[in-house]
């Protein structure tokens, strides 16, 4: 006979934070929502008058909404593990935002845009300063030219251990293969400290 109880609750499964990070305009919306197994939240908003002299929109003229929050979805990988994905706001003024969305995150993502390579500076800078790991991530918009990930790294003077991926934010195996290379990343790391 069988003496474990059936009713017995289920384990807390280990909840993961990853964040997305990156400049205006340069698909942090879109990579969450093409992974998230969820529909994602999103606080989105339409772009106004406000933010004429405020938001820098060249390069993405064509844009009409942004994040003045944060996005967020979830992957499941196992019944004990979750990945919950929380996308930054890319402008200055949202920046504020910023230490609450990183308490706590194994690492990030950043994605970056070789048409406005210096707007994810910041990003690159705030996870350097706070020894968060990261990645970066080039989304491969249409229009863009494309160098290689050494060029990428070269272009950023990033350490010699930070992965550069090539990805397409709006493709879900895509953006799930830069959240791969995120976590290996950190479990080398890791392992590297833990020697």
């Amino acid at each position: 006979m069988d003496s474990r109880r059936s009713d017995s609750p289920a384990a807390m499964p280990l909840a993961v934070k990853i964040l997305v990070a990156g400049g205006f305009g340069v698909g942090k919306t879109t990579l969450v929502g093409s992974v998230s197994e969820i529909k994602p939240l999103r606080t989105e908003e339409l772009l106004t008058e406000r933010g004429v002299g405020v938001d820098d929109l060249a390069g993405v003229e064509n844009k009409h909404t942004t994040t003045v929050a944060m996005d967020f979805g979830r992957i499941t990988l196992r019944d004990d593990l979750v990945l919950y994905l929380f996308g930054t706001p890319g402008q200055d003024r949202f920046w504020f935002m910023w230490d609450e969305l990183a308490l706590g995150a194994l690492g990030a993502v950043v994605l970056a845009d070789t048409r406005r390579l210096a707007d994810c500076f910041p990003s690159v800078d705030y996870f350097e300063r706070r020894r968060v790991p990261f990645i970066v991530a080039v989304n491969c918009f249409d229009d863009a030219v494309r160098y290689a990930p050494e060029e990428i790294a070269g272009a950023l003077a990033l350490g010699p251990d930070v992965p550069v991926v090539l990805c397409d934010a709006r493709r879900r195996d895509s953006g799930r293969d830069a959240l791969i290379t995120l976590v290996e990343h950190v479990l080398r790391i890791t392992t590297r400290t833990a020697v």
